[in-house]
């Protein structure tokens, strides 16, 4: 059976209808019964990046480094399109990992836009009444109720911290207003990463030290940047990310450089020696994964090459 969803009010076809990327779920169509209305999605069987994540040994496999990877520069390829190649812009409003669908070969699509709000090019935000998931939402976001595209940014870092960590966006199993977040727990240790001193405590302990380190620093950089965790001598708000999820990932090496080989980009997984994380030597090796602009980012080239054209919302 198809995935289908209950939708309120109208039938789809103008704001979030017609998106087409292989990183959004594809709707199918829609039904409308008496008061009763439907869409119909395209069938993603192999749950969500929160279950296998969070809920691995409940049955759900449980997710090596580069299958991360792949999710992480998947998903930001499918905001990145939401956000530059639809006209108007569209913002998810609820960007989380239990919204990000995986198929048989874990490619990640974008699901739920239930919550997304379309920002035409002449509006410098979107002002609505504050919703979203505890632990996502960018923090301007929730005391002003205005959103921006650096909102879903923001909730993009939170979903990079769970995939770096394995930890819950909040620190409880009851979470409210005073408890911890991912974000504030890790942001010490962010800061230190950026400055090369990359902390066990901020990988997930299950991935054994068995990864990528050039990937990890960049994956590092690309969350603490759409977070608002500063290197030194850098502004303590997100604008490193400013506007684009590729913009954010281009800036700071998420994706291989569109100049590398194919080769280079598919670097194997490296297992740091003694139980000592790699991510040190990766930063001392001249990735400097703190500063904007060394990496033109494979992101931007690659969405180009495969992206079916822009969006138009009709």
């Amino acid at each position: 059976m198809p995935r289908t969803a209950h939708f309120p009010g109208r039938a789809p076809g103008g704001s979030t209808g017609r998106v087409p990327h292989r990183n959004l779920v594809s709707l199918l169509g829609y039904c409308i019964h008496g008061d009763q209305r439907l869409l119909v999605y395209e069938h993603v069987p192999n749950h969500t990046l929160e279950s296998h994540l969070h809920h691995a040994g409940d049955g759900p496999t449980l997710l090596d480094w580069e299958r991360r990877w792949r999710i992480a520069l998947g998903a930001a390829k499918g905001l990145a399109y939401l956000h530059e190649d639809c006209h108007p812009k569209i913002i998810h409003r609820d960007i989380k990992a239990a919204n990000i669908l995986l198929d048989d070969n874990f490619e990640p699509k974008v699901a739920d836009f239930g919550l997304a709000k379309i920002q035409h090019g002449d509006d410098s935000h979107v002002s609505t009444r504050v919703m979203g998931t505890f632990g996502y939402m960018a923090p301007e976001y929730t005391n002003t109720g205005k959103i921006t595209d650096r909102s879903d940014v923001f909730s993009f870092g939170v979903v990079l911290l769970e995939i770096i960590t394995g930890k819950r966006p909040v620190l409880s199993d009851e979470p409210d207003e005073d408890d911890e977040t991912l974000v504030s727990w890790a942001r010490p240790l962010l800061t230190k990463a950026l400055d090369g001193e990359l902390s066990v405590e901020l990988i997930d302990p299950r991935l054994e030290a068995n990864y990528d380190a050039h990937e990890m620093q960049r994956l590092i950089a690309c969350a603490a940047a759409a977070d608002g965790v500063p290197a030194a001598g850098a502004d303590s708000d997100n604008t490193g990310a400013t506007g684009f999820v590729s913009e954010a990932t281009s800036e700071y090496g998420l994706c291989a450089s569109s100049s590398s080989s194919d080769g280079d980009a598919a670097q194997s997984t490296s297992r740091a020696p003694d139980g000592q994380h790699p991510g040190v030597a990766s930063h001392a090796a001249g990735h400097n994964v703190g500063r904007a602009g060394r990496h033109s980012g494979e992101l931007g080239a690659m969405s180009r090459r495969t992206r079916p054209g822009r969006a138009g919302l009709e």
